[in-house]
C-alpha cells in the first residue's frame, strides 16, 4: 500500500478513536465500540499527543477531561468524520443529501415553527436522520456540538455562518378574564399596578421597552412567576396569571383564538429579535446541512 495512503488511513482511525474516547468517557468503553483493547485505544491518543506535542486529555484514575487544545481538536475531529461519512455515503448513493444531522433550536421556537416544518423535511429527504434538540441552551457549534443552530437576537463575532431566517416582533398580551378582574392598562406606568410575568435568563431587574412621543423609555416590572421561555409565558397569560412580553410567534395562536389580547400597541416600540441559522460553512458543507438551512429559509420566511 502506498505509504500516504496508509498515514491518512491512520490518521482518519486516530481521529475516530479520539472522538470515541471523548464520546464514551474511557479508553474501555471506546475500545468496546471499536473492537479494539484499552491499551491500543491509549496508545493512540498518545500518538496523537506526540504528534501535536500537547496534551490533549487530563487523565486520573477515574475521570477523563479535555484541555483547551483538546476541545479544539475534538471539533475538528467530529467535522472531518462528518465530511468523510458524507462522501462515502454521497458516492455511494449517487449525490442525495444523507447522514445525521444534528439540530439546535430553542425550546418554544423550536416546538411551535420548526417541528411543524419537519415532516414535510423528512419526505423530501428520506435519507437524512434529523437529531433534533430543544434547548434555550446555547450549543457550540464551531465544537461540534451541532451541525445547525437557530440563533434569536444579535449574534457574536465567530467564524460560522450565518443565514437569516426571518424575524419576530414583541408584543405585551393578556387574557380577557385577567383584563376584566384587573383593568386594563392605557399607559406604560400603569404595569406598576400588575402582575408582569417575565423571563428569568437576566439577571439584570426587568426592563420592558416603551416609545412614547417619538421618544424611548424603559420601564422595570415586577410580577410573580418568571420562565426561560415565551411559550409558558403567554400560557400564564392566557390563563389568566397575569401579563407578559413575549415574542409575536409564541402567542400567534392564542391571539387568533381570542384568549389572549394585545395591550399597549400604540406603546410598542417596534423593536424585532432576527433569527437565524449558523452553521460551519465554507466549499466542505455537507450537503444536508446546506438542503436544511435552504428548506429552513424558505419555510420561515
Amino acid at each position: 500500500m502506498d505509504a500516504k495512503v496508509r498515514i491518512g488511513e491512520d490518521r482518519a482511525r486516530a481521529l475516530e478513536i479520539f472522538a470515541a474516547v471523548v464520546a464514551q468517557g474511557s479508553f474501555s468503553a471506546a475500545g468496546r465500540g471499536l473492537g479494539l483493547t484499552p491499551s491500543a485505544v491509549s496508545r493512540a491518543v498518545d500518538r496523537i499527543e506526540a504528534r501535536l506535542g500537547v496534551r490533549l486529555l487530563l487523565r486520573t484514575t477515574r475521570t477523563l477531561a479535555l484541555t483547551a487544545e483538546g476541545q479544539a481538536y475534538l471539533g475538528a475531529a467530529r467535522r472531518i468524520l462528518a465530511d468523510l461519512d458524507d462522501a462515502e455515503r454521497a458516492i455511494a448513493d449517487q449525490g442525495a443529501p444523507r447522514g445525521r444531522l444534528r439540530v439546535s433550536a430553542s425550546l418554544s421556537h423550536g416546538r411551535l415553527c420548526v417541528v411543524p416544518l419537519l415532516g414535510d423535511f423528512t419526505r423530501l429527504y428520506p435519507h437524512i436522520l434529523l437529531d433534533l434538540n430543544l434547548d434555550d441552551a446555547l450549543v457550540d457549534v464551531a465544537g461540534g456540538q451541532a451541525d445547525v443552530a437557530v440563533r434569536f437576537g444579535p449574534l457574536a463575532d465567530s467564524a460560522l455562518t450565518a443565514r437569516k431566517l426571518g424575524e419576530t416582533r414583541r408584543v405585551i398580551v393578556a387574557s380577557p378574564d385577567y383584563l376584566a378582574r384587573h383593568g386594563t392598562p392605557e399607559f406604560p406606568e400603569d404595569l406598576h399596578d400588575h402582575n408582569c410575568l417575565s423571563f428569568n435568563f437576566r439577571r439584570a431587574e426587568p426592563i420592558w421597552p416603551f416609545r412614547r412621543d417619538g421618544r424611548d423609555i424603559v420601564l422595570s416590572v415586577r410580577g410573580s412567576i418568571e420562565a426561560n421561555n415565551g411559550e409558558t409565558l403567554g400560557q400564564l397569560a392566557a390563563a389568566g396569571v397575569g401579563i407578559a412580553r413575549v415574542g409575536a410567534f409564541s402567542v400567534a395562536a392564542e391571539i387568533a383564538s381570542g384568549r389572549l389580547v394585545p395591550i399597549l400597541e400604540a406603546f410598542n416600540p417596534g423593536d424585532v429579535e432576527a433569527i437565524h441559522a449558523v452553521f460551519v460553512g465554507g466549499s466542505n458543507t455537507p450537503a444536508r446541512v446546506r438542503v436544511f438551512v435552504n428548506f429552513l429559509a424558505e419555510r420561515l420566511r
